[in-house]
């Protein structure tokens, strides 16, 4: 292919994407308050659109109709700037989660996924890790004691829990002998699940993934009943939609990445077996990975109706005396059963 045909089909991948993962925030929201109402034994949205399906659509009119109000001692650039960071980092992670085998069109060899580079695993750490700017940005900017410690509490809890997914994914690249997200795929072949294998760094992770994304029982940047609403008490408008657009769509991509690393990716435990030709495989695979997001979404919204906040200190004392210590266990594990079978 030569360079304007690449640059075309990167294009089409990044708006496929990028439309695929706007939906799954709306509708994120929606099944949010369909969940949440079920548990609660209430009915949830029903009214706009049929069955609430329009209820999102609905959600993010409002807000944008709204004025946008910037406190008088706010620091009006950063302040502004601020959902625009979180905004990116949640929308440029997706760039290298594959999802699917490549697949062919008109005799191209497309690859389901938007940057196959060698090191995007370190691409993902890094993005996740500038997130927290977003959060610290809104809550220093603002001009507002409950906004500053809403920041404060962000930075806290993200070097807290960005030092056991570390070693968490450490365990997956040990495992995998690779940094690229497709490898890790391919090499979770059958049962090979790191999930299965490292049972130990999967929960770790994911405990890691509650912190990072501020869900329940780790909320404590928004703390309503503490902080009024924590980092965004002074957005409004479309500033604040950019804070909500985000949460969601982080909880999407951690889900992503959690499927990625743990789950297999798009891998179907010996679907080769049943000999089913190479495009009903595609399909089946596309279609699992999907559904893997979408039960792993499922698992986030009914934690957060299901658990309670934490204190802060009880999240310190999670952080580095029970998630560091099972996070370097769980590197430990991994590297003798190396040692042992010859994986």
């Amino acid at each position: 292919m030569n360079i304007w045909e690449i640059l075309i089909i990167s294009i089409v991948k990044i708006l496929i994407i990028v439309v695929m993962l706007l939906l799954t925030v709306a509708y994120s929201v929606y099944f949010e308050r369909k969940i949440s109402a079920w548990v609660q034994n209430r009915v949830g949205p029903n009214r706009v659109g049929w069955l609430g399906l329009l209820q999102p659509f609905a959600d993010v009119f409002k807000l944008l109709l709204k004025e946008d109000i910037i406190p008088t001692a706010a620091n009006k650039p950063l302040h502004t700037l601020a959902p625009f960071i979180a905004l990116f980092v949640a929308f440029a992670t997706y760039a290298v989660i594959p999802l699917g085998p490549p697949i062919y069109v008109f005799g191209y060899k497309i690859n389901l996924v938007v940057a196959d580079v060698n090191i995007g695993i370190l691409y993902v750490l890094a993005l996740t890790s500038l997130g927290v700017y977003g959060i610290t940005f809104a809550g220093w900017s603002s001009g507002s004691k409950y906004s500053l410690l809403g920041g404060i509490r962000s930075s806290a809890q993200m070097i807290s829990y960005e030092v056991s997914m570390g070693f968490s994914v450490a365990g997956v690249i040990l495992l995998s002998q690779s940094l690229s997200p497709v490898k890790i795929v391919e090499s979770q072949h059958g049962w090979m699940w790191n999930a299965v294998l490292q049972p130990i760094g999967f929960i770790t992770f994911v405990v890691s993934a509650f912190a990072e994304t501020n869900r329940l029982p780790f909320d404590l940047p928004e703390a309503e009943p503490e902080l009024v609403g924590g980092y965004h008490t002074e957005y409004s408008s479309f500033k604040f939609a950019g804070f909500f657009l985000a949460e969601y769509a982080n909880m999407a991509i951690a889900s992503a990445i959690i499927v990625t690393l743990y789950l297999g990716g798009y891998q179907v435990p010996y679907i080769e077996k049943l000999g089913l030709g190479y495009t009903a495989t595609t399909i089946i695979q596309i279609a699992a990975f999907f559904m893997k997001i979408g039960a792993l979404l499922f698992f986030f919204i009914w934690v957060r109706w299901s658990i309670p906040r934490f204190r802060y200190d009880q999240l310190m004392s999670l952080g580095w005396k029970v998630m560091f210590p099972l996070a370097l266990a769980n590197l430990v594990w991994v590297a003798v059963i190396i040692m042992i079978f010859g994986l």
